[in-house]
């Protein structure tokens, strides 16, 4: 074969991939079996079932209907279709997952796994090298935190996302002279969604040895107004909002599969990933339940909420609770971050996800309200301004693709285009010869 076959056979390869992750797209699932008359009417019934509980909308058969509605779309397309977080209309994708992914629909108990991909990394993840503008050959870092956050403010797209989420977070609105708790929240999923873990993960869990350091860091998400109020609201209400709602739901989902603790796993999680489970928790962040470190004294994490009124359901709000206070996964991935063995085994497949075995309640004593003008003080020493920013612009982002096509063509069309190309490279070789 000459290098124009290789060529050839490289280009059909991609294509054929391209189907096979298109075909998984819950969206394109969701147009193929909206399109299909056999799929279509089957999926209406089953959002009944789960929009209403079935009962008043399908009569006293709902039940079974639904049970009928549920087999079928298993081996429809929907079944084993995924979403990547952070793409355009996730939203839309993951209400199409969880009309089939729902823990119970009368009784009938489905897997509850979460809906996003697998994320491939080929970075070093353990080690972010300094990538500063000044940086000097041999030169140790001192601060990392610090280091951090000079790398991210010489990457095009970590320095305009990060200046973007700060802005909505200090800036008071004109009403109440408060921030806008939703726009700044949107703007820090956006900034963890889209800029790359290497940079993210360095501003976030960089190690500080003393409370100036630590504090910093704690503020790295704005919290007086990403979620900071004046009493704690009880998790098993924030818990609940979250569910209610899709993005936030299946964050959570893949927080307590990644995240899940073994006491059998040399590690302490179950899946033996520490970089899955902090990308995980990265992605609670800006919803109901974000979670931070409860001071500037430890390096503990909770997200902004109290069980000290569940009444009958304080096992289940300490249970919740616990998956972040009482985690060995998650408090070995954090101690463990920096290191230089921190492990990347194969992510497998995810299946049933089940939260930690003990839980306490989080001791954490909350730190005085911060001020917008101590915010600056504190970003300030580690954000340029947009002027200086423009300087220090030097290095290049890389954005991974966090976006799957939003109007895909339906893969029978595809895989004919692939395999007329693979016709063409077959008829070419043979001429070849």
């Amino acid at each position: 074969m000459d290098l124009w076959g290789v060529y050839l056979f490289h280009l059909i390869t991609l294509a054929l991939l391209e189907v096979i992750l298109a075909s998984r797209d819950c969206l394109v699932a969701g147009d193929s079996c909206s399109s299909d008359e056999t799929c279509s009417p089957r999926l209406r019934t089953l959002r009944q079932c789960v929009a209403g509980n079935g009962s008043m909308k399908l009569g006293p058969g709902a039940r079974s209907q639904c049970a009928n509605a549920v087999s079928a779309l298993l081996s429809s397309p929907l079944h084993g279709c995924q979403c990547k977080r952070g793409m355009k209309k996730e939203k839309n994708c993951l209400s199409i997952y969880w009309s089939l992914h729902q823990s119970i629909i009368h009784g009938l108990n489905l897997v509850e796994s979460y809906p996003y991909e697998t994320v491939q990394r080929d970075y070093d993840y353990v080690r972010l090298a300094s990538i500063t503008a000044d940086t000097d050959v041999g030169m140790t870092t001192v601060n990392r935190c610090l280091d951090a956050a000079k790398a991210c403010n010489v990457d095009d797209l970590c320095q305009k996302l990060r200046t973007e989420y700060v802005s909505a977070c200090i800036k008071p609105t004109a009403k109440s002279g408060l921030c806008n708790r939703p726009k700044c929240n949107k703007a820090l999923r956006r900034f963890f969604d889209r800029v790359p873990a290497d940079y993210t993960h360095e501003l976030l869990f960089c190690p500080c040895t003393d409370t100036a350091c630590a504090e910093r860091r704690r503020q790295t998400i704005v919290p007086s107004c990403s979620y900071e109020s004046q009493e704690k609201p009880n998790c098993i209400t924030q818990m609940r909002i979250c569910k209610a709602d899709y993005v936030c739901r299946s964050r959570l989902a893949q927080f307590q599969y990644d995240c899940e603790p073994s006491e059998m796993s040399a590690n302490g999680c179950k899946q033996g990933n520490y970089g899955a489970c902090l990308i995980a928790y990265t992605g609670l962040i800006g919803s109901t339940i974000t979670p931070n470190y409860v001071d500037n004294s430890t390096s503990s994490v909770a997200p902004w909420c109290s069980c000290s009124a569940s009444g009958s359901q304080r096992e289940e709000c300490d249970h919740f609770l616990g998956s972040f206070t009482d985690n060995i996964c998650l408090r070995n991935a954090l101690m463990t971050f920096g290191s230089e063995s921190d492990q990347q085994p194969t992510l497998s497949q995810p299946s049933m996800p089940s939260p930690s075995h003990s839980s306490r309640e989080n001791r954490s004593a909350t730190s005085p309200p911060d001020t917008v003008e101590t915010m600056r003080s504190i970003l300030d020493t580690t954000l340029p301004t947009q002027a200086l920013g423009n300087e220090l612009l030097v290095g290049q982002a890389t954005l991974p693709s966090n976006s799957l096509p939003n109007s895909a063509s339906p893969p029978s069309l595809m895989l004919q285009a692939a395999f007329s190309l693979l016709v063409l490279l077959l008829h070419l070789l043979n001429n070849g010869h």
